[in-house]
């Protein structure tokens, strides 16, 4: 009797739903939500025949034993294994390394927020033109300094579904002192909704509780902000 042949299944980013897809889940969720093997997917871009960018992904963590092998090894190792050509070697090892700079950043060397407009030039280049509305949390130490900045929810933000907690968390879990909200407006105009001024009083009264301010909520447009503090919205 002949032994039937079961073909492998090969994980295909074209078989994945639309907004499974690793770019798709970036841009609507922020590269957080991401494992590592899609953000390696999405540094390589394509794969070669027999192995889709997914698999290879996979198998470059594997053989490299995670992000730490990888980021150890040298251009010429990495040129060695298969369907690695010089351009994705380069694309890897640049990506890592600014990884590396931005961990080793000193605390004077991180932006300082003195006003709506600081954040503004922060942020509007990336945000002001999002189809989807996005809110993030900046993160702030003491002496104002940006620690990092948090996707919070992708959609509409209404404080029927943005929860004061979530949005607290990241700054819990970073010890941070104070937090600015920041969400964009796909229609290009910044004035806030209801909903907007709503959220914002209920992360305002929640901070109070963990001892933790939030200095401001931002809204960017397309070329324009608004910021609810100065307008005495949400803000008692």
């Amino acid at each position: 009797m002949t032994e039937e042949v079961v073909p492998r299944y090969r994980l295909m980013i074209r078989d994945l739903p639309y907004t499974e897809r690793p770019r798709e889940r970036l841009r609507s969720y922020g590269a957080s939500a991401l494992s590592n093997v899609e953000l390696v997917a999405i540094l390589l871009r394509t794969g070669m025949e027999g192995e889709s960018v997914l698999e290879m992904a996979t198998r470059l963590l594997s053989r490299f034993r995670g992000l730490g092998g990888i980021a150890r090894a040298t251009f010429n190792e990495l040129c060695r294994e298969k369907g690695i050509s010089e351009a994705k070697a380069c694309q890897m090892l640049a990506a890592l390394e600014l990884g590396r700079r931005l961990v080793s950043l000193q605390p004077e060397d991180r932006p300082t927020i003195r006003s709506p407009r600081d954040v503004a030039n922060l942020l509007m280049g990336e945000m002001g033109f999002l189809e989807r509305e996005h809110l993030r949390v900046v993160l702030l130490n003491t002496r104002n300094q940006v620690m990092g900045i948090s996707e919070i929810y992708v959609g509409n933000v209404s404080g029927a579904v943005v929860r004061a907690a979530e949005v607290l968390r990241p700054a819990v879990m970073e010890n941070c002192s104070s937090i600015i909200l920041v969400h964009n407006h796909p229609s290009g105009d910044p004035m806030p909704s209801a909903d907007d001024v709503r959220v914002t009083e209920q992360v305002v009264e929640a901070g109070k509780l963990l001892d933790i301010e939030v200095l401001d909520h931002i809204i960017l447009g397309q070329q324009r902000f608004l910021s609810l503090k100065e307008k005495g919205l949400g803000f008692t």
